[in-house]
């Protein structure tokens, strides 16, 4: 458990008293951004293949948890699970067919909670009605990605949603004690630290409960694989995103939950940085950096 930060694992620690281990599953959403609703495209850094356990949406969702079951219990002796629904848009399909795949959680005693990745362009109050009913057995979270509060940055990455849609949908989901993440990318083209810090500020304000921090990287076959080969964008380097991470930290709340303080991809679908791949050596680093600084998550805040 970390001194410097708020992390999941110490979040779950304290609520269950015990490890909890995040399943993650694929229920065969699309995403509005690739499918021509909104864009084919999708964003530009997206690669599923480059990060998810499962892209294969014909093994039942029954099939995943319970290979998952047999594998994290033997590994981590824990009989705690967070049934995590990562693939593409988690929200983007009918009240209906989303009541009938959340519910498939319900027949395993082991999970403790239920976290739901999607866009903040994928939900309305029909949607969030639904997913508060699971608030009485579980700890619900949606993350909603983001990655940039800034107008000029989601149309460069074409994520072709505002900040505003964005602060729209945490205020809903708040409203139904449903907790909020943000992800977020530190290091894109064209951001200076002054933006990003302006992010933190502004998820800060918002009360945002948790932050998933992703480090700038290209994945093959993705539209910045292009620009990257083309020498049109450069990456972060360790360094570089060690000083952005503790930048960000330093803006957000104490109690904001760091589900995630470093990304990783697979390694065969990974271009650049490899660096971050290393993540136990960046947490390392993130903590020394910290301890130069004699600050924490929250220091910015705690200061005024």
């Amino acid at each position: 458990m970390s001194q410097f930060y708020y992390s999941f694992n110490n979040y779950l620690r304290q609520k269950f008293n015990s490890r909890v281990q995040r399943i993650s599953l694929n229920a065969g959403f699309n995403c509005p951004n690739r499918d021509g609703t909104i864009g084919s495209k999708g964003c530009y850094f997206c690669n599923e293949k480059g990060f998810v356990s499962i892209d294969n949406p014909n093994v039942t969702i029954e099939e995943q948890i319970e290979t998952a079951f047999s594998l994290f219990q033997k590994r981590f002796k824990t009989n705690k699970f967070i049934a995590y629904f990562q693939n593409a848009s988690n929200t983007y399909a009918s009240v209906e067919r989303l009541h009938a795949i959340y519910d498939k959680i319900r027949k395993y005693k082991e999970f403790v909670g239920l976290s739901i990745s999607t866009r903040p362009d994928c939900i309305d109050e029909e949607k969030l009605d639904m997913i508060s009913s699971y608030n009485d057995k579980y700890d619900v979270w949606i993350e909603y990605g983001l990655q940039s509060i800034h107008e000029g940055t989601l149309e460069f990455i074409n994520r072709r949603h505002t900040f505003r849609q964005f602060q729209e949908a945490v205020e809903l989901t708040a409203k139904r004690n449903i907790k909020t993440a943000a992800h977020i990318i530190l290091g894109l083209p064209h951001e200076t630290k002054k933006d990003m810090n302006q992010t933190a500020d502004a998820l800060a304000r918002l009360g945002i409960n948790g932050i998933k921090m992703h480090t700038f990287h290209v994945l093959k076959n993705t539209e910045f694989h292009r620009m990257y080969r083309q020498e049109k964008i450069s990456l972060p380097s360790e360094q570089e995103y060690v000083e952005m991470a503790c930048d960000f930290l330093e803006r957000l709340h104490p109690e904001c939950v760091i589900m995630r303080l470093v990304s990783n991809a697979r390694d065969e679908f990974l271009v650049a940085p490899f660096w971050m791949n290393r993540k136990q050596k960046v947490l390392r680093e993130i903590e020394a950096e910290f301890n130069k600084r004699n600050t924490r998550q929250g220091f910015c805040l705690l200061k005024r």
